[in-house]
């Protein structure tokens, strides 16, 4: 099969090195892809969001299979728009891909199925969301409606920081017209666990749970990115809060979807607060996080593809899928300055990596032969073994033996999971 990844990042990368496992997989584009995509992927300089010109490639190629991965080219309807001329895809169509386009939505649609999530307010006007904010109890977080790369959402520690929020996102249009609505909600505490899932609409299946370091540097300090690196199993998930959220979150979200005419099919994202109160879900994705995946996949030991195949044609109860009883730890390279500003072009070499390491390459180009850098997170390093302290260990000593002179990393990545182990 001739299969198509529209993408360029961490999680792409994990995702077509899930799909060259598979048998059926004889071709592997990657639309755009990046430098270290390039080793395991044809690349393709045509965008995510360049809907036509994806397209026009999947036809001019004759493509079996299309997987769209990042969230832009799935609120904007990607899928449909591939659909169309007799491609067959994983990922939402554009009208399930609101749960993560329109945080308005996917707030009202938990209220409306009794789904559990932070109490909230919507506002469409700044005059309005400035006077509820200067009474609100702090802290108190104020989320833009639409896309923003992963960047808007605002947990405000005092009013004047909330009220700043408010200003920035309605006012100065920080995130563009994402920001032309907001919510304000609750601040909830609790451990927080990501849960990707596998679903076709009528049967859901959640992978290995996951932890992610949203901080730019050790002891969660710094400002908010993209994610500094993830831990799986989550050992706050454990067995009996699985089965609550299953009940609770899972199905009545697949169910909510259904009713509102919105069948989601391809890979439904949780992210969760464990409260005092249970499980509560703080955001959906409509896709694989990142980098949640970079964790996830490699502990996969079912046939990726045909998981995917069966999220499209339904077939999803009456297929296996098996995950690994070990542990994984992507540690994340990023560029100096990240996330504010940084420089690009510094080479990438890799060390001598052992067969239970994985680099996912997120931000590079290659040039004469060598990996550059090209971005703010650059490699995420994965390492699986038996328990998550030797994953940890494993990831760090593999992350040493990377020359990159203009990275950093955290060095604390898993060190609360080990904790609350």
């Amino acid at each position: 099969m001739k299969v198509m990844v529209v993408g360029g990042g961490g999680r792409e990368h994990a995702i077509i090195k899930g799909l060259k496992k598979s048998p059926k997989v004889e071709e592997i584009y990657a639309l755009p892809g990046n430098g270290g995509i390039a080793k395991d992927a044809t690349c393709v300089n045509i965008g995510a969001k360049d809907i036509d010109g994806i397209c026009k490639f999947a036809k001019d190629n004759k493509i079996d299979y299309a997987v769209v991965a990042p969230d832009d080219p799935l609120v904007l309807g990607c899928v449909d728009a591939l659909e169309s001329i007799g491609v067959s895809c994983f990922g939402p169509n554009k009208a399930a891909a609101i749960i993560e386009g329109s945080k308005v939505f996917s707030k009202n649609l938990m209220k409306k199925y009794n789904i559990p999530t932070a109490d909230y307010n919507v506002f469409s006007n700044a005059e309005d969301a400035l006077e509820f904010v200067k009474t609100a109890p702090v802290p108190v977080v104020v989320k833009a409606d639409g896309l923003a790369l992963g960047k808007g959402v605002i947990i405000a520690t005092t009013t004047e920081e909330a009220v700043a929020a408010v200003k920035d996102i309605m006012e100065d249009k920080v995130f563009g017209d994402s920001g032309n609505n907001i919510v304000i909600e609750e601040f909830l505490t609790g451990p927080e666990v990501s849960v990707l899932a596998f679903t076709d609409g009528k049967t859901i299946v959640p992978m290995v749970s996951s932890m992610d370091h949203k901080r730019a540097h050790d002891n969660d300090t710094g400002l908010n990115t993209g994610g500094m690196g993830t831990v799986a199993p989550n050992p706050y998930y454990t067995d009996d809060i699985a089965s609550v959220c299953m009940d609770t979150i899972f199905i009545p979200t697949m169910n909510a979807m259904n009713s509102e005419g919105r069948t989601f099919k391809g890979c439904l994202y949780f992210g969760l607060m464990l409260t005092v109160k249970g499980p509560k879900v703080i955001e959906y994705n409509c896709r694989f996080g990142d980098p949640e995946t970079q964790v996830v996949l490699p502990l996969l030991e079912s046939d990726l593809l045909t998981v995917m195949q069966a999220t499209t044609n339904g077939t999803l109860a009456e297929t296996e899928v098996k995950f690994s009883s070990k542990s994984a730890c992507c540690v994340i390279m990023a560029s100096k300055g990240y996330p504010v500003s940084y420089e690009n072009g510094f080479p990438i070499v890799f060390g001598e990596a052992e067969e239970n390491i994985s680099y996912f390459v997120a931000g590079a180009t290659l040039e004469d032969g060598k990996l550059l850098s090209k971005g703010g997170r650059v490699l995420g390093v994965t390492a699986v073994n038996d328990c998550l302290k030797c994953a940890v260990e494993d990831a760090y000593k593999a992350v040493k033996q990377v020359d990159f002179s203009n990275g950093f990393y955290r060095n604390d990545i898993g060190a609360k999971a080990l904790k609350a182990l």
